[in-house]
């Protein structure tokens, strides 16, 4: 007789910060909005976009140029802008500046709907010169404190949010199964239950009972899921993971973090089973949607959509890899120096191709992330109000995280390869062995 085989793990519907149908205030927006507005809201650039110079090359110091500005925020609408300006690192006050003229252009729209920026402050914040930095993830998990993780998120946020930035990319929650991938040390490691204490804890660091609050940002869980199992040990390459597998070791992490609360969720680059994760209906929306009740903003990696057409080769031009992508379940596309994902969706919604009712979906999830930040009520809080960025207490943490991830690690048969010879450490000598 066959026995029916029970899943793996239970998969619950978690309580999120977020509600269907939206907010008053989100479907007044909506109400009112173009569709235009709308998939300008999906769109995400880099901030190079709105310098002068050219991506990737933007003058020291740099200076925004007003058509850009323009270009960006009040033509497209954008909402969203990353990253920093090329290998610039600025201080406090140049990012106020950025963000307030950033802001004020979103102010001067029909709408004025404020902007989301959004940096990678995996480890402290490693973009802002003069911030805390931290140790990486991955040490973090080495000092076997959930407490002191959470300390460090609340460190990052506070310091964020002294440059009015409301959004990091972080934690990464990708086990590292796979001891040759690159990014191991962004990770909190190979332990499913490593990756749920530690994650929900920088959570609750960055996120607290309100990611409102002044001293708070928007937690991003990253990359949903599978990215540190690449079969070739290389970055953004496909993965191999049967689903009873995926659900036993790839989710559960992301399922607590849900549970807990988390806003906003960023796509594995690669792919699982052959298929391109930004591309994959049944892992990001029948699975995370419908199964663990995640009901935030889901993004792209870094330019991810464009390589379902020029990297992954399952989309006949960019415009087809708009709309596998769009129904597949994305919301925002970090596209991120060209504008023509929100050119060719809106003419996928034109055509029919694609329905309005969709890109309300997104756009709602977008909007109540912006609501969820208090980003409507104010964008950018005074500096005074952070007088501890940078402190000696705030270093004082970082020490102590530095000194409680060390791990020493005893060494029973170490080996040096030397031309035609290899010398080992036993016990208690060396020994050398000739090699043919």
């Amino acid at each position: 007789m066959r026995r029916q085989l029970l899943p793996l793990i239970l998969i619950t519907i978690g309580f999120s910060s977020f509600s269907q149908p939206w907010s008053d205030r989100v479907q007044a927006l909506l109400d009112q909005m173009t569709l235009k507005e709308k998939v300008g809201q999906m769109t995400q650039v880099t901030v190079d976009m709105i310098c002068n110079g050219e991506p990737y090359a933007i003058p020291v110091p740099f200076e925004t140029d007003p058509e850009k500005v323009n270009k960006a925020v009040v033509e497209y609408g954008v909402g969203s802008i990353l990253n920093v300006p090329s290998n610039n690192y600025p201080g406090v006050d140049a990012y106020r500046n950025l963000i307030s003229e950033i802001q004020d252009a979103a102010g001067s729209t029909r709408l004025k709907i404020p902007v989301l920026y959004g940096l990678d402050h995996i480890h402290g914040v490693s973009y802002i010169k003069g911030g805390t930095l931290f140790p990486q993830p991955l040490a973090q998990a080495c000092t076997w404190s959930k407490e002191l993780v959470e300390q460090m998120g609340k460190i990052t946020a506070y310091e964020s949010r002294a440059a009015g930035v409301p959004w990091s990319f972080s934690p990464a929650m990708d086990i590292g199964r796979n001891p040759e991938w690159p990014r191991l040390w962004e990770s909190f490691g190979e332990d499913v239950l490593m990756n749920k204490v530690m994650g929900s804890a920088m959570l609750k660091g960055f996120q607290g009972d309100n990611p409102a609050d002044k001293d708070k940002i928007a937690a991003c869980l990253k990359h949903f899921t599978g990215y540190g199992m690449p079969l070739s040990g290389k970055d953004r390459t496909p993965a191999w993971i049967p689903e009873r597998y995926l659900r036993e070791y790839y989710l559960p992490q992301y399922q607590e973090a849900i549970n807990n609360g988390a806003i906003t969720i960023m796509v594995n680059s690669g792919e699982i089973n052959g298929i391109p994760t930004h591309a994959d209906k049944h892992l990001l929306t029948d699975i995370l949607r419908d199964e663990m009740g995640f009901k935030g903003l889901l993004v792209t990696d870094w330019q991810d959509i464009h390589y379902l057409y020029d990297r992954h080769h399952i989309a006949g031009d960019l415009k087809e890899a708009v709309k596998l992508a769009v129904e597949a379940g994305i919301d925002m596309s970090m596209t991120p120096v060209t504008y023509d994902f929100a050119d060719l969706l809106i003419e996928l919604v034109k055509e029919g191709t694609i329905s309005e009712s969709r890109i309300d979906l997104s756009a709602g999830r977008i909007l109540m992330v912006k609501e969820a930040l208090g980003l409507f009520d104010r964008t950018i809080d005074p500096l005074a109000d952070f007088s501890a960025f940078g402190s000696d207490a705030h270093q004082q943490v970082s020490l102590e995280a530095a000194v409680e991830s060390v791990v020493l690690l005893k060494n029973e048969r170490t080996c040096y390869l030397f031309p035609n010879r290899l010398k080992c450490w036993l016990p208690d000598r060396w020994q050398t062995v000739k090699v043919p």
